[in-house]
């Protein structure tokens, strides 16, 4: 399979990149994707990666680093372009973004019920944590 083209996003993706995480069903109620995406391609500390061709962005990844582990976020392939090495072309990227920044360990989360993100994150060699998530909404999140 030939190397997939992975550069970081700019402020001008955003429309497209957003409308990526949508047609993926990524977006909440409760998250503005427009804000996640813009902390992420101007924050010091995290990057949009995208898959680019003629037609448009293929595909997308959030990563970040919060000083001590990495992250990935909003994990998108056009429905058009799965099971084509696009989503491990990404996963390789923000693997590879993390470690040029000593990031020693990666992780993300899975929405309960997708079992085929599950699969995927476990066919690249990813493992669940005995970790439980907590969380709530602070101000007008909800």
């Amino acid at each position: 399979m030939a190397q997939l083209p992975v550069s970081e996003a700019i402020a001008a993706d955003a429309g497209a990149v957003i409308a990526l995480w949508e047609a993926c069903g990524l977006t909440r109620p409760w998250n503005d994707p427009a804000a996640d995406f813009a902390r992420a391609v101007d924050g010091p500390c995290s990057a949009v990666l995208v898959v680019r061709f003629a037609e448009g962005i293929d595909g997308s990844v959030m990563v970040g680093s919060d000083g001590h582990r990495g992250w990935v976020y909003y994990l998108a392939v056009h429905p058009e372009r799965r099971r084509g090495g696009t989503g491990r072309a990404l996963m390789a990227a923000a693997e590879g973004w993390l470690r040029e920044r000593g990031v020693p360990k990666i992780q993300l989360m899975v929405r309960e019920g997708n079992d085929a993100a599950l699969a995927f994150y476990a066919a690249l060699g990813l493992e669940r944590q005995p970790v439980v998530t907590l969380g709530r909404f602070l101000g007008d999140a909800v």
